[in-house]
């Protein structure tokens, strides 16, 4: 319990010298606000690229993964015998989902789940006149792809859901629509790796402002794809799931796959470059901020030295009249607590200013309008937590050094 006299000794210090406690109050205050803005910053740029990734990356993809050894089975067959087989042939291995539907029906009934879509992908060729270009063929349902990604709202020219009313309706990534030449109702011809061509008119331009995606993708109706492809009506080469929060992704695909006899894959192990580029992010802000609120915690113990250095003679006169090294140590660290409060608030005041108006500096890049900035609880209160830590800390190596103070020596001088 603190005594009231010495609280009354720890503000007659503090007020006596009001402009060194203005500057240990200010270096907490820019080390807080520091904090603030560096962690708001780093949040709101995993956040942004989050998006952007989510916004054609599903949580969860199933698929017909093949096999890794796809060699002649016959090789190892016999280990004693020289076996020598000419012309040899790897087994075609069947590729895709060949029934959809019932996988599709099975995960919606899963709670965690807040969409799901089927895919046909195939890599082709597009030629407009004699400009050929390779890249990847989507068959997709529009209702449920733009339920699940927003893809609607990317669309540069045209309507999205007109892929489900036009059966011979192409839309074309923005970038490969440059590349190869063509604006709407042209017409682009789409060959297949089995040989099979046919022409389709495009109905819309997107722009997803992913460079891969726009520069090298296009959409069509699944059906459309499927017969493209000569499969049946349930073929997928992709089943595309979308949870309530993404970060449970590992969790419920090793859930889902138990019941599923196809691969399934979450986000993080497919895109760990994300995953780790977000955590790396993270840690350089943690860093950049503890290092700044460590050169404000010496700050305050370099004021505080000089505080106990400036009232040697009273401290040794306080325990000449029976305070104690306790009383001591808690007068001085009332001192360093009070401005730990007052540089606290006043520094998470001046972090959301900060990062306020940086949030509305112009930036334009891909969908980005601004800086992005996160506000979060966390943020403003472990730099509270994280400063009155560092101010406590610089004050009590002061204050322990004036409680060992011998009054007698200091007083004969």
């Amino acid at each position: 319990m603190i005594r009231s006299t010495n609280l009354k000794v720890a503000f007659a210090h503090l007020t006596s010298r009001v402009k060194q406690a203005l500057v240990a109050v200010l270096s907490v205050t820019f080390g807080i606000s520091m904090y603030i803005f560096m962690n708001s910053f780093m949040t709101g740029v995993n956040d942004t690229q989050t998006e952007l990734a989510f916004s054609t990356l599903a949580h969860i993809k199933i698929y017909n993964d093949l096999p890794e050894d796809r060699s002649n089975i016959l090789q190892n067959v016999y280990e004693t015998k020289l076996i020598n087989v000419r012309n040899a042939k790897v087994i075609q291995y069947t590729e895709g989902i060949r029934n959809s539907q019932p996988i599709i029906e099975q995960i919606e009934k899963v709670p965690e789940v807040t969409g799901v879509t089927s895919q046909v992908n195939m890599s082709v060729y597009f030629r407009n006149g004699s400009t050929k270009f390779n890249g990847q063929l989507s068959g997709v349902n529009a209702k449920k792809e733009n339920e699940m990604f927003g893809t609607a709202t990317s669309m540069k020219f045209g309507v999205w859901e007109d892929i489900d009313r036009r059966k011979d309706g192409l839309i074309l990534g923005s970038g490969l629509a440059n590349k190869l030449g063509v604006d709407m109702d042209d017409n682009v011809t789409v060959s297949t790796a089995d040989g099979i061509t046919k022409s389709y008119r495009v109905i819309g331009i997107i722009e997803t402002s992913m460079a891969n995606i726009d520069n090298s993708k296009a959409y069509i109706n699944i059906n459309t794809a499927r017969q493209l492809e000569s499969k049946n009506q349930g073929y997928a080469t992709d089943i595309q799931v979308n949870l309530i929060d993404y970060d449970d992704a590992n969790e419920l695909a090793e859930r889902i796959g138990q019941n599923v006899d196809y691969k399934v894959e979450s986000w993080i192990e497919a895109n760990g470059q994300l995953e780790a580029g977000n955590e790396l992010r993270n840690y350089i802000a943690i860093a950049v901020s503890l290092t700044i609120l460590l050169v404000a915690g010496f700050g305050i113990y370099n004021i505080m030295n000089m505080t106990v250095n400036e009232k040697i003679k009273e401290i040794a006169i306080l325990k000449a009249m029976g305070f104690e090294g306790g009383d001591i140590i808690q007068i001085f660290l009332v001192q360093s607590i009070i401005i730990g409060i007052l540089g606290g608030l006043v520094g998470m005041i001046f972090g959301f200013g900060v990062a306020s108006i940086i949030n509305q500096v112009p930036f334009e890049i891909a969908s980005i309008d601004t800086l992005p900035m996160a506000f979060r609880t966390v943020d403003y209160v472990s730099a509270f937590v994280f400063g009155m830590i560092t101010t406590i800390a610089a004050g009590f190596l002061p204050a322990r050094t004036a409680s060992l103070v011998d009054p007698v020596s200091i007083i004969r001088g």
